[in-house]
């Protein structure tokens, strides 16, 4: 049987252990949620198809990486540990918020904020359930994968 001190130095350590493994384990509930909200906005997009090249230029930055060097802030955004990212535009493509809002000539054809509004529950419910599984996982002592 193990003294009290080395049940508490393993307790300590699992503590500490834990965060770490919620984000590892939550990061393919972010991933899907991001790639869902692209999936719809590509989709939403498609009553403003001219060439295609709207559509093609929506990217999902995962996380700890950057953002393409042609997004908002010229690639300068990393996304945490615990986001991703989902960027339009490249350098041909710069008038997304002219489709998305519309110009005094051009009727607004919305397909980011709809897309946002659409996904936004649903993704929220999936990440808090890796984060409640996690921390399950988490106070086994390891995950059920």
């Amino acid at each position: 049987m193990s003294s009290l001190s080395d049940q508490s130095k393993k307790l300590a350590a699992r503590l500490q252990a834990i965060p770490r493994e919620i984000v590892l384990q939550v990061r393919p509930a972010i991933m899907a949620s991001a790639n869902e909200l692209a999936a719809t906005m590509r989709a939403l997009a498609e009553g403003s198809r001219d060439s295609g090249a709207l559509i093609d230029s929506i990217t999902v930055t995962p996380p700890g990486q950057t953002t393409p060097a042609y997004a908002a802030g010229g690639g300068k955004r990393t996304a945490g540990e615990n986001q991703a990212l989902v960027t339009v535009g490249n350098p041909e493509v710069r008038y997304a918020h002219l489709v998305e809002f519309g110009t005094a000539k051009a009727e607004a054809k919305p397909f980011f904020l709809p897309a946002e509004r659409l996904t936004r529950d649903k993704g929220r419910r999936r990440i808090a359930r890796a984060i409640g599984k996690a921390i399950k996982d988490a106070a086994k002592g390891g995950t059920d994968a």
